[in-house]
């Protein structure tokens, strides 16, 4: 996926990439995948249920003959559960292998973080969703929580969703 304009080495490309976000909403809060971790944006389809697998994991979809597993970032963050829109996006991201699809309330936008505005993620105990968060950027007045797409599943969930393709 090269967008680069001539003359960038593949090194200075994926410097390129690095602060590059794609931003999404859920609960009104601003979340973000690095973009070079983002495989495609789709719209929610039928989600085909899929038995003994954890609650946050919504079920799969077929996607031009790829069968993707599908979470639900709400459920995973253990926020309540709401009525999918037709401003509700899959997020398809790369982990290791596999293709996972993360549903979001919205896609917002990709924007550009430097460095010096992230800060470390907090350190609250309590929040369980702290464990996927690499840090916290600050831009044009928003916070936006940097996740990290491998630590949303554990192995166990990655093992029984790559089962269920």
């Amino acid at each position: 996926m090269s967008n680069m304009p001539l003359g960038f080495s593949d090194e200075e490309e994926d410097d390129f990439q690095q602060a590059k976000y794609l931003t999404f909403l859920i609960q009104n809060k601003y979340y973000a995948f690095p973009i070079a971790a983002v495989k495609e944006i789709i719209e929610v389809q039928d989600i085909t249920a899929v038995p003994e697998v954890p609650s946050y994991c919504k079920g799969i979809i077929n996607l031009r003959g790829a069968i993707i597993p599908i979470v639900d970032v709400r459920l995973r963050f253990k926020m309540p559960e709401a009525e999918y829109t037709e401003r509700t996006c899959i997020v398809v991201v790369t982990i290791g292998e596999l293709l996972i699809g993360f549903v979001v309330d919205t896609v917002d936008e990709v924007i550009d973080i430097e460095n010096e505005n992230i800060a470390p993620p907090p350190a609250i105990k309590s929040d369980k969703s702290s464990k996927y968060i690499t840090g916290v950027g600050k831009v044009n007045g928003k916070i936006v929580m940097l996740l990290d797409a491998n630590k949303m599943l554990n192995e166990e969930d990655i093992e029984s969703m790559a089962s269920a393709c």
